[in-house]
């Protein structure tokens, strides 16, 4: 499992501009070169706000997905400060590891009605 990253950016335009990847220096290269997101060509060049490695694909998602949810405002705080971005993907890891263990006590659809 390849560690991955959110990343946090700002576009030309200064709009904002949030994504995951396992190398972000060559992701936002890709953007800059007019190859990333169809959102950023022609918003370039990309400045770099904050990063987040996670410990793979799936908990970079959830963390993103997070991050796009949060109004302009609070996406500019997360990137003044890295300790409020620690704490989002905190926040996010621990409501996954609910919904993990609250699945875990009930029994899987599937099985109830092979009974």
């Amino acid at each position: 499992m390849a560690a991955w990253s959110v990343y946090l950016a700002r576009c030309a335009d200064d709009t904002l501009y949030c994504g995951v990847a396992p190398d972000v220096a060559a992701r936002i290269a890709a953007h800059d070169a007019g190859r990333g997101a169809r959102y950023t060509r022609g918003r370039g060049p990309l400045t770099l706000l904050a990063t987040r490695r996670c410990r793979d694909r799936g908990a970079a998602l959830r963390l993103e997905h997070a991050v796009k949810q949060l109004s302009r405002p609070d996406k500019l705080a997360l990137a003044a400060d890295p300790r409020r971005l620690a704490a989002l993907a905190r926040r996010v890891q621990r409501r996954r590891a609910r919904a993990a263990r609250a699945g875990a006590a009930r029994p899987s659809t599937r099985a109830s009605r092979a009974r």
